[in-house]
């Protein structure tokens, strides 16, 4: 694993406009990738100056190489910014959109995951689920997130 993806966690989501079925991608440990959000870990406001570990750009490639992504076919959403800190050290949730067709399904499928809607992920730790419920309102609902 990439040392970005260690400071760093990603949603998976795939967003059909036309039917506006959105689906995000879940693992057993848990809805953000590589790995799960810190039991432990707790809001954080953004830094003033973000660090080259937390560049967008940055973990968004790390993460087209990590999951084999094609990177024509995924973005990563400008308008979710969530910070976290544990221990003293700062991760960054960042938001990474297919733009394909159809969801990846085989391929999250072939890391051990599956792609669900959010009804269908009860159960999953309950601070990602509030932030797929945020990427569910700025893209289905088209509201803005408040940056914490």
């Amino acid at each position: 694993m990439s040392d970005l993806l260690q400071t760093n966690r990603v949603i998976l989501a795939h967003f059909d406009s036309y039917s506006a079925a959105l689906l995000f991608a879940r693992w057993e440990h848990g809805l953000l990738g590589p790995a799960a959000l810190p039991v432990t870990a707790t809001p954080a406001a953004a830094p003033a100056q973000i660090a080259p570990e937390h560049q967008g750009a940055a973990v968004l490639q790390a993460a087209i190489v990590h999951y084999g992504l094609n990177p024509a076919e995924v973005t990563r959403m400008e308008d979710f910014d969530a910070w976290y800190q544990e221990e003293g050290q700062l991760i960054r949730v960042h938001v990474l959109r297919f733009t394909g067709f159809e969801a990846p399904v085989e391929l999250i499928a072939e890391q051990g995951g599956v792609m669900r809607a959010i009804s269908a992920l009860r159960g999953a730790a309950m601070s990602e689920l509030l932030l797929l419920r945020e990427v569910f309102n700025i893209l289905v609902g088209g509201a803005q997130r408040a940056t914490t």
